[in-house]
């Protein structure tokens, strides 16, 4: 696959040098972890809009306190991440129409005090950047194993990207033309607007600063197990949606996961008599690939303790993300209500 980058197109207007900045927060039973975001953004932008996506504790009180927009999605419609922010943006620009940038974040992060002027000056000085996204860090790594795994996953490399995830600042420009995010997908919507963003010709740019800190919360293996399994999930969706695509979003993660999660093992299992056992040499490729990861993230200049357990993640995180990829093709098939599939 080449490296990242925009289309060989360019867009078809000259994109603002840049404007005022609003924010979207989006949540759901986020708490003083609201509060904390809100507050990272409040005096920093223009406008504020919070979308509220079912909250049975304090955070709807906590968002009118700060005196933020407050949207309550309707019950009645299945939630996802990607129609509250679909909400959200279009709230903020009806309201404030004279929003030229729009970050969203979620509701367990807290914005860098400087992000917003240093992401803002990025797209002003680079016009054909339509996404611009920083550092995303954990709060807390050294409290959990798990929270550790989220924050060397937020690691990515710099420069033009492929996509960015839930934080990222989006020119208003960028969010109109591509109608916003599908609000279908229970996962993976991020990397579905920026396929699509891509190849309208825009650039996607991770810069090296500090964009936001992030509270995983994650304590517990069934949620690290869940986490995955959504991801395998919008691996496969993504990569069923743009199938017809040369540069088919998600292909080398559904494949891979197939691979070690399902054929591989089957394989193994499936030869064990008429081999008289040999066949379970094959499982001996799982300790290769533990080493390659472990090394390429020693690589990165993580220590020991962090590249084994990064590996050791990355290794056994396949088969439920493979489980993933077979729940969104059984439930595709069978044509279901796809719920949410979440971890906290």
């Amino acid at each position: 696959m080449a490296s990242p980058g925009h289309d060989e197109r360019t867009p078809d207007h000259e994109a603002p040098a840049s404007g005022p900045v609003g924010l979207v927060a989006i949540g759901r039973n986020e708490g003083e972890r609201l509060r904390r975001c809100l507050e990272s953004a409040v005096g920093h932008a223009t406008a504020i809009v919070y979308v509220d996506s079912g909250s049975d504790d304090d955070s709807l009180e906590i968002a009118r306190e700060l005196r933020v927009d407050v949207i309550e999605l309707d019950l009645s419609v299945p939630f996802t991440a990607a129609r509250a922010r679909n909400a959200g943006w279009r709230r903020l620009l009806d309201e404030h129409p004279e929003v030229a940038l729009i970050q969203f974040v979620d509701g367990d992060c807290e914005i860098a005090a400087d992000w917003l002027e240093i992401a803002a000056r990025t797209l002003g000085e680079q016009r054909d950047v339509g996404i611009v996204c920083g550092r995303r860090r954990e709060r807390f790594p050294e409290r959990t194993v798990y929270n550790k795994l989220c924050d060397i996953e937020w690691d990515t490399p710099l420069g033009d990207a492929w996509f960015c995830g839930g934080d990222a600042l989006m020119r208003a420009t960028v969010l109109r033309e591509a109608d916003g995010f599908d609000p279908a997908l229970i996962a993976g919507e991020e990397p579905e607007l920026c396929f699509r963003v891509r190849h309208s010709g825009w650039r996607i740019l991770r810069l090296d600063a500090e964009m936001t800190h992030h509270d995983a919360a994650m304590t517990r293996g069934i949620q690290w197990w869940r986490r995955n399994l959504r991801a395998g999930h919008a691996y496969a969706e993504n990569a069923w949606m743009h199938a017809p695509a040369p540069d088919r979003l998600g292909a080398r993660e559904t494949r891979s996961n197939w691979f070690w999660g399902v054929a591989l093992p089957a394989v193994a299992v499936g030869l064990a008599w008429p081999s008289s056992g040999l066949s379970a040499l094959l499982l001996l490729a799982y300790p290769v690939l533990y080493a390659r990861v472990q090394r390429h993230t020693r690589g990165r200049g993580y220590d020991g303790r962090a590249a084994h357990l990064y590996a050791a993640s990355c290794v056994f995180g396949k088969l439920p993300q493979a489980l993933g990829q077979l729940k969104f093709h059984v439930d595709r098939r069978r044509g279901g209500r796809r719920r949410l599939i979440e971890y906290k």
